[in-house]
């Protein structure tokens, strides 16, 4: 004995997970003596989450009564299953103090978790029942029943706590749970029919029925050790000849409320736990059972969105079966049918965000059911995606969180990896819950606020090996939980799909065509071919676009061209094939699938560039991703695919793409007003920089031998290009311009000739064109493409018109040789900044102005309805802050800029121009340009003239922040913007 004894160290009680070693030590020796088995045999299969507290508990129950441990521990499969119930559950040693002649059901382990209809025979024999009557209603029968609860409930915890993987038996527990719950109610009605008979008679009473309906987790099947169990009582008569209704329902409440006293009231076996029928329509306040036409009644005029969603679960738990089959029927469509209420979802929204607001703050770190990341994120989450897509898909009708979350992925409306990581987070916080809960068999949602309770956590669900790492472990389920519930519980799609009129929500051949053309599709036969090949099959790939089609028909609808939105989405969608991320992020992103349709339905120039480079879909997870790279950037990324291709039209096809993508990111930015017309104009101009300078790179390495590379060679931009304003559609009016130094003139000719040749050729592109306008060069289109520096400065020195003093006002230095740049910009501050204008000059530019006016509109166009020669446009704001610029510009540093706006504000600043007529001006040549470019987004194609087709004028307006059906608004803007522009103009320039 005494080796046996010494055996046992207090270092190996350590290992064991003992803390008070001492004090363990001695009461181990206790409980050896009381069962009569050896003190290390007795530590055989001592595997507890708090060894201290299961000796404890033991040697309580050993105390009082040996025999039934001491037969316990004779064999190591019991003696395991005393040492972990014992180490886990305070609360089922307590039971076992009281009843230790219960512990005989931890003899036997149990193979598989008993039935529904074996738990409620056992708990109906417990009172003795027949048809329905228990034996006797007196205080015994209660403490009988509640016994007999208990001891099968340690059968199942007992089942639990020794699984080898209690994660993955979580949903069986939790249902045996609610099983035993059910029979537990059904053999306390039992004692209820037997009390109420005593004074009523057994007629009556048997003519009453009574059904019991679970709701939450009772009815999900998904209850904790220690929850109050939600229910609904519906009462009626059998037979109305025997039994009036109103009679029937007197006697069924006073059933129900002996049936809740039998479970919750206070007898010498303490209450298992609340009976709560809070639930029942109006609440506390309403009467407690009520026929099920009544119920029917008050859910079809009364109820609240909230109410519908708890009847989700709703089960028929115990008592009547043929009318809580009868409540169900009733009430299952009602409950689907609520989504499709006014503002459903952001009730369910702003319910779940009350839940949150009401937690103690003290507790929310620790909140595992209530808090952020907690099991009511996961069921909220489920049960409104459940209930908006449930009305349409019976497949979804289902009780249980989990079998819920199978349902919706296996119908494509949530994303495997999302609901696999819901599941598993869902099941590890159900078992910490139950683990808990075990501990004093007490109703509890808290985290352990100690390390010894936390540690006691880990070793009990076998999650992590301390209390630091269960922590963790919680922490990271918290995190994980809260991202998917914000993503999915506030995903936009689910509001406009609770939105949609009932017509709507599926697309029937027979219905569909009068129904696409009456919300504004030009072609429905057409729609509907296009929905058909994106809905059709089995492929999840359709079986979300079917979800997706109907919102977003009704999106592209409320466009200004569905048909070309609904073709360039189906294109889109079968470029990107199979591609996973593609239909997950409009089905789950933050409004991305509302974006798409609108950037299609608005922009042909979106649309079809979207087309070609259809990952750029992924742009709209974020609203970052569609601001403008910065032109260092830009200028970073050709030079590194200038040093990827060998050839240069590989290399150059490789730029044209890269300056299609940026001309995408920066359209698809504008229309969704990410970027303000400021923003747009300068990333077009540096998306345009950097096109132009990565093409001479390459162009002049392929063209300039080694031995020429003297030759200095720049690129100048003019015009809005110049000025960095280039809209959508913008040609870019350029100079080239060479530097010979010292080499033979012929020659540095011939090479500046073929580089000016090498970059119109691979600057061509076909699909998005940037056409580099030379016209603005000396003499215009009869001079030379390309002359030296030296010939630029003899000719403005010699034969310059003042046009072209004035066009050098937007030159700007793009591309080549930054010597040579510098060069020519002093030679230009020469011309575009005379010390003096002579009086002939200013007479000339306002001649050249109205001839401008007379001669280059085109035949048949309305002038006021040109955006850039008409009067109060572009070219009115821009000549008068031009002949401002030459002018004053050699005195006045700020008015030399290439941009027109800068220099307008500069003009004020210095006087030149009242504030007044500034303001006029700058609204005229800001809508004016927003304009030509909303022209562009919206047809594809470049156009100066505003359209006078209210369809086109109304699609434009949309563009630029106007409410749909504005064209007459937009048209009498704009007139009114020029008109009172024009007068500020003619004041200026011509007074």
């Amino acid at each position: 004995m005494a080796r046996s004894h010494d055996s046992v160290s207090l270092s190996a009680l350590a290992r064991l997970g003992f803390a008070e070693l001492s004090e363990a030590a001695a009461n181990l020796a206790e409980l050896a003596g009381l069962v009569g088995v050896d003190r290390a045999a007795l530590l055989d299969g001592a595997v507890a989450a708090d060894p201290d507290a299961a000796v404890e508990g033991m040697l309580r129950v050993a105390r009082r009564d040996p025999a039934p441990l001491r037969m316990l521990f004779s064999d190591p499969s019991s003696r395991e299953r005393v040492w972990r119930l014992f180490g886990v559950s305070e609360g089922f040693a307590d039971f076992f103090f009281r009843h230790p002649d219960q512990l005989f059901v931890l003899a036997e382990p149990l193979s598989t978790f008993p039935t529904a209809d074996d738990l409620r025979e056992r708990l109906l024999d417990a009172v003795g029942a027949s048809d329905g009557f228990a034996s006797a209603a007196d205080d015994a029968a209660i403490v009988a029943l509640r016994i007999a609860y208990r001891r099968d409930l340690a059968a199942i915890a007992a089942f639990d706590v020794t699984a080898h993987n209690p994660v993955m038996i979580v949903g069986d527990v939790s249902a045996a749970l609610a099983d035993i719950a059910g029979a537990a109610l059904e053999a306390s009605l039992a004692v209820a029919r037997r009390k109420v008979a005593d004074t009523v008679g057994d007629e009556q009473v048997a003519a009453t029925q009574l059904a019991i309906i679970g709701m939450g987790k009772a009815g999900a099947r998904e209850l904790n050790y220690v929850s109050d169990v939600d229910v609904i009582f519906v009462g009626g008569t059998a037979d109305e000849e025997t039994l009036s209704e109103s009679r029937a329902i007197d006697i069924a409440t006073r059933l129900a409320r002996e049936t809740m006293r039998g479970l919750s009231g206070i007898e010498v076996e303490p209450p298992l736990w609340e009976v709560d029928a809070a639930l029942r329509p109006e609440g506390k306040q309403g009467a407690l059972v009520r026929s099920l036409a009544s119920h029917v009644a008050y859910y079809d005029r009364w109820a609240k969105s909230w109410e519908f969603q708890a009847l989700l679960k709703a089960r028929p738990l115990a008592g009547d079966p043929q009318l809580g089959a009868a409540y169900i029927a009733a009430m299952q469509p009602k409950v689907f049918s609520s989504a499709a209420r006014e503002n459903f979802v952001d009730s369910v929204q702003r319910m779940r965000e009350r839940v949150m607001e009401h937690i103690d703050p003290a507790d929310a770190p620790y909140q595992l059911k209530l808090g952020a990341g907690g099991l009511r994120d996961i069921e909220f989450t489920v049960q409104l995606l459940q209930l908006v897509h449930g009305l349409t898909d019976p497949r979804l009708r289902t009780r249980g969180t989990l079998e819920t979350v199978d349902a919706l992925v296996d119908g494509g409306y949530i994303g495997r990896a999302d609901a696999g990581a819901f599941a598993d987070d869902y099941r590890i916080l159900r078992l910490m819950e139950h683990r808990l809960q075990l501990r004093e068999l007490s109703r509890t949602h808290l985290m352990p606020r100690t390390p010894a309770g936390l540690r006691v956590l880990a070793r009990g669900s076998g999650l992590a090996d301390s209390g630091d790492a269960i922590w963790a472990r919680w922490e990271g389920v918290r995190r994980e939980v809260r991202d998917i519930h914000t993503r999915l519980f506030y995903r936009p799609l689910l509001s406009a799909v609770a939105a949609l009129p009932e017509a709507e929500r599926t697309l029937s051949t027979e219905q569909a065509h009068d129904r696409l053309m009456a919300i504004g599709f030009r072609d429905p036969a057409g729609a509907l071919r296009h929905i058909g090949a994106l809905t059709t099959g089995l492929s999840r790939k359709a079986t979300i676009q079917r979800h997706l089609m109907p919102i977003m028909v009704r999106w592209f609808a409320d466009g200004s061209d569905p048909d070309y939105a609904l073709l360039a989405f189906r294109r889109i969608s079968e470029r990107l094939g199979d591609t996973p991320w593609f239909l997950r992020m409009l089905r789950d992103s933050s409004g991305a699938a509302e974006s798409l349709t609108r950037l299609l339905s608005s922009s042909r120039y979106v649309g079809e560039l979207m087309e070609w480079i259809p990952e750029s879909v992924a742009w709209l997870d974020s609203s970052d991703l569609l601001r403008p790279r910065s032109g260092a950037a830009l200028d970073e990324e050709a030079r590194a695919i200038q040093t990827r291709h060998r050839s240069i039209g590989d290399a150059l096809q490789a730029v044209r793409a890269l300056r299609r993508r940026e001309l995408l990111r920066t359209a698809m930015g504008g229309v969704l007003d990410v970027l303000t017309i400021q923003q747009v104009a300068t990333s077009l101009t540096e998306i345009t920089d950097a096109s132009i300078q990565a093409a001479l790179r390459a162009v002049r390495r392929e063209i300039v031998p080694p031995e020429d590379d003297a030759l200095d060679f720049a690129v100048i931009g003019m015009g809005r290009f110049g000025g960095a304003e280039l809209g959508f559609g913008s040609d870019a009016d350029i100079l080239y311009v060479y530097d010979a130094n010292g080499l033979d003139p012929q020659r540095a000719q011939t090479l500046a000739t073929r580089i000016v040749a090498g970059l119109r050729e691979h600057l061509t592109d076909h699909r998005v064109p940037l056409d580099l306008d030379a016209d603005l060069r000396p003499e215009g289109r009869n001079g030379p493409l390309v002359r030296t520096l030296q010939a630029y400065a003899e000719y403005y020195r010699r034969w310059s018109l003042s046009w072209e003093a004035q066009a050098l006002l937007r030159a700007r230095g793009v591309a080549g040789s930054a010597k040579l740049i510098e060069k020519f910009t002093r030679m230009a501050d020469g011309i575009r900044y005379p010390a003096s204008v002579d009086l002939q000059g200013t007479r000339e530019i306002k001649r050249i102005k109205a001839r401008v006016e007379g001669e280059r509109l085109p035949q048949g166009i309305d002038p006021r309805r040109h955006l850039k020669l008409g009067p109060g446009t572009l070219s009115d704001v821009e000549w008068l802050v031009q002949l401002i610029q030459l002018q004053h510009a050699h005195d006045v540093p700020a008015l030399r800029t290439t941009s027109t706006i800068t220099a307008l504000d500069a003009a004020v600043e210095a006087g030149y121009v009242p504030e007044e007529s500034a303001e006029l001006l700058r609204a005229a040549w800001l809508l004016s340009s927003r304009l030509r470019s909303a022209i562009t987004l919206y047809t594809g194609r470049t156009s100066d003239v505003l359209p006078t087709d209210p369809r086109d004028l109304d699609a434009i307006g949309r563009l630029l922040g106007y409410p749909d059906r504005s064209a007459s608004v937009l048209e009498d803007d704009y007139l009114g913007v020029t008109r009172r522009a024009r007068r500020a103009f003619e004041d200026l320039f011509y007074g």
